[in-house]
């Protein structure tokens, strides 16, 4: 018996001492991973800073197969946010600040502590350096965790380099899986549609897409108009030289419409025409390779491209349909000149002359003798 209250005392001791040494701890804390990832910077920025593609590569949610994520109407961008509820975690994160193809910062609440994330991104030999930084303030349930663990630069250390290294084998996968095939000449049908025109950076079409494509399609909802397919852009111009493009984003309707005066979003119809098509099936990074398969190959096979527009982009397949970049296919039409097909001559054929026919003269009558009286 006497055993057993010693053993309790210094179980009760070492409680009290695990206590005190876990409340004298620096609440405050400061944990830093980078991680050099094999793609492009503006790849990598776009899928980090849509909340969607975090189940892929977070590594508190890639090791839970059973944890619920649940996404609000805007998961990309400043003011975009998820949560998850798993076994052993739940949380949310909220993005405050972005700034184009450099940095992403959040607001993180894991477990019930608070802290701040910060993701930033920088070219380097091999890819693109992207640096993960957690600041924040220990809660005492954390302090504990962390004094079992190693300490929270441990804890959330190895938390960072899981999730990184995700990062990069997705990325490598998911991003550079790809195919090209041009399919050649085909008919592009006829449709109404929806649009709205501005010149932009061709670096900024993805971006601009995801803002205006929902705008027009929210205009359609609640104006009670039916779409007829697949959102599609057309390239008035496209100046690669100075990443400059006159473009349409453009969603098709199932009957002409007049907007009103004034509108931002104009009504429009696309009519028939011959194209050169190429479906690019993978990431829309690969949109360039795509377009110059397709120049080549009318050089190569001497197909005149028609100059009223640069080349349509139909989003066959994207992010609505399926999560998966190397799944997605967009097709790609560039306008052809029409065949001059010569016109007949009509030749009529000669008019063979048949030979004079003589009309014989006309006899003369002799006068009938008078009769006498």
């Amino acid at each position: 018996m006497r055993i057993i209250k010693y053993l309790f005392l210094l179980l009760l001791l070492s409680l009290v001492a695990l206590s005190i040494f876990v409340a004298t701890q620096k609440g405050e804390f400061t944990v830093q991973r980078s991680h050099i990832i094999n793609s492009p910077k503006s790849t990598v920025f776009n899928f980090v800073n849509d909340y969607k593609n975090w189940q892929d590569f977070g590594a508190w949610m890639v090791e839970d197969p059973e944890i619920i994520i649940t996404y609000p109407k805007n998961t990309v961008g400043k003011g975009a946010s998820f949560t998850w509820e798993g076994k052993e975690v739940t949380g949310n994160m909220q993005t405050v600040f972005v700034k184009e193809n450099e940095s992403i910062s959040q607001k993180m609440n894991y477990n019930g502590g608070d802290s701040s994330v910060f993701l930033s991104l920088k070219d380097t030999v091999g890819g693109t350096k992207v640096t993960w930084k957690t600041t924040g303030k220990m809660s005492f349930v954390m302090k504990i965790t962390a004094a079992l663990n190693g300490g929270i630069d441990t804890v959330i250390g190895a938390m960072q380099e899981k999730s990184l290294a995700n990062l990069d084998k997705t990325l490598v996968y998911e991003i550079n899986t790809h195919q090209i095939k041009v399919k050649g000449v085909v008919k592009k049908l006829a449709t109404f549609y929806l649009y709205q025109t501005f010149t932009s950076k061709i670096s900024n079409v993805t971006k601009n897409a995801r803002i205006v494509f929902p705008k027009i399609i929210l205009f359609c909802e609640q104006n009670n108009i039916e779409l007829n397919g697949k959102p599609f852009i057309i390239y008035h111009t496209y100046d690669p030289v100075n990443g400059l493009s006159r473009l349409s984003f453009c969603i098709p309707i199932k009957n002409q419409i007049l907007t009103s005066s004034g509108s931002d979003i104009l009504s429009g119809k696309l009519e028939p025409f011959e194209a050169l098509k190429t479906t690019l099936t993978g990431d829309y990074s690969h949109i360039k390779k795509a377009l110059d398969k397709t120049t080549a190959y009318s050089n190569a096979n001497k197909i005149s491209i028609d100059t009223k527009f640069s080349h349509l982009e139909n989003y066959t397949i994207g992010k609505t349909e399926i999560k998966n970049p190397s799944k997605w296919i967009t097709d790609i039409y560039f306008p052809i000149k029409p065949k001059v097909i010569p016109a007949k001559v009509f030749v009529p054929a000669e008019i063979l002359k048949s030979p004079a026919v003589k009309t014989p003269e006309p006899v003369q009558k002799k006068e009938e003798e008078q009769s006498e009286f």
